[in-house]
């Protein structure tokens, strides 16, 4: 068993091998030559983003998210400055100056991290999202000190042409990412905004995203700075460490010894982590995301 972080880069394809089970993140909606070679080469793929819990929640995504919702603030702030290329706006102004304007889609654990700190920082806060059960949740929570906004269309629209941050935080989870900001509503923000698509490694919320990297991490397009580093928490790796290895830790010791086979015959949240096997794709939502056909884990383990 290998233990990763990032899915299999092309460089690194010609360590897989049949039996090998790997546990890493593997985001194979948004990286189809991923789920290619590991089919191609008979892997076990648990992927941690798939690990889910009864009542949905993702225990081995949750870290990484909250890292990177955090992040994505402190980016976008940053990016806003003029000599980075932004607008030259203070996320928290000051007495008797507008804040900047943070827009946050998605109220997951990214979005809500995300609009946390933002109003930490005394920005005005906008948050949208469709369920609204959660924003009444963050309502309750910041006591109205984050503006909730029930999402559609029209919504992320307005938000959008006002905003100087946009921050994507949109989830299916094993999916691919909806695209819910438009090129024209881009093209129709202010000059030096800033988008922080943190959505990127499912493809993107935003249609004018392309993934980036630490090295080179922001493109302009229509006058707006984007921002949209496939692994964001690699910027702070020892934060990023402790938290990821304190939520997977339990579970691939579970895998070690108890086995795949066994561990996903006993542990249903481990079992909807189960991705590949033996050149098949395990997981519904991958499946119709690849355009592929699904078989039970359990099944294609015990029959492999």
């Amino acid at each position: 068993m290998v233990l990763k972080v990032k899915e299999p880069q092309a460089h690194e394809f010609g360590y897989l091998r049949p039996g090998l089970v790997l546990f890493t993140y593997l985001h194979l909606a948004a990286y189809p030559d991923v789920a290619d070679a590991l089919c191609t080469n008979g892997v076990t793929g648990v992927a941690y983003e798939t690990v889910q819990a009864a009542d949905g929640a993702l225990p081995l995504l949750a870290p990484m998210s909250e890292v990177a919702g955090r992040m994505a603030t402190q980016v976008g702030a940053h990016f806003l400055e003029r000599e980075h290329g932004g607008r030259g706006v203070l996320l928290g102004g000051v007495p008797g100056v507008r804040p900047a304007r943070v827009v946050v889609l998605g109220a997951g654990n990214v979005g809500w991290n995300a609009a946390w700190i933002a109003q930490g920082m005394e920005a005005e806060v906008m948050l949208l999202d469709r369920n609204t059960d959660r924003l009444r949740w963050v309502d309750q929570i910041h006591q109205g000190r984050i503006i909730t906004i029930a999402s559609n269309r029209g919504a992320v629209a307005r938000a959008v042409a006002d905003a100087d941050l946009v921050i994507g935080a949109i989830l299916v989870p094993a999916g691919r990412a909806p695209v819910v900001v438009t090129e024209d509503m881009v093209r129709g923000m202010k000059p030096g905004a800033v988008i922080v698509d943190v959505a990127v490694d499912q493809g993107g919320c935003i249609a004018t995203t392309r993934e980036t990297t630490h090295d080179k991490p922001v493109y302009e397009k229509h006058g707006v700075i984007h921002y949209a580093v496939g692994n964001m928490p690699a910027a702070v790796p020892f934060t990023s460490t402790y938290a990821l290895t304190n939520a997977t830790l339990p579970f691939a010791v579970t895998l070690a010894t108890r086995g795949v086979v066994g561990a996903a015959s006993a542990d249903p949240m481990l079992r909807s982590g189960v991705n590949t096997v033996g050149g098949m794709i395990t997981h519904p939502t991958v499946a119709a995301a690849l355009g592929s056909e699904s078989i039970d884990p359990v099944s294609a383990l015990t029959e492999g």
